[in-house]
């Protein structure tokens, strides 16, 4: 994610959507000002998720979300990375 991502709680809420919703994997921030996330569940989980990446929790402003398929990992849980 890009924007204003980095300051704002978008680690700390996702790590808790992520929870809620039922993926695997994690959320870091980029020395770029960006925010990576690694996440695997079902197709429903997924687009859930990404659409509330769309829009990040209420003081970020998300400007691109840059979406790639990778390979299956196996997480076992989701948490943040630090």
């Amino acid at each position: 994610m890009t924007g204003r991502v980095q300051g704002v709680f978008y680690r700390a809420t996702a790590n808790e959507i992520a929870i809620e919703i039922g993926l695997k994997g994690f959320v870091m921030n980029m020395n770029d000002g960006s925010v990576f996330i690694e996440a695997e569940g079902t197709a429903e989980q997924l687009t859930k998720f990404i659409e509330w990446c769309k829009l990040g929790p209420s003081r970020s402003i998300v400007t691109d979300v840059n979406i790639q398929e990778g390979t299956v990992k196996e997480f076992t849980d989701f948490k943040i990375r630090y």
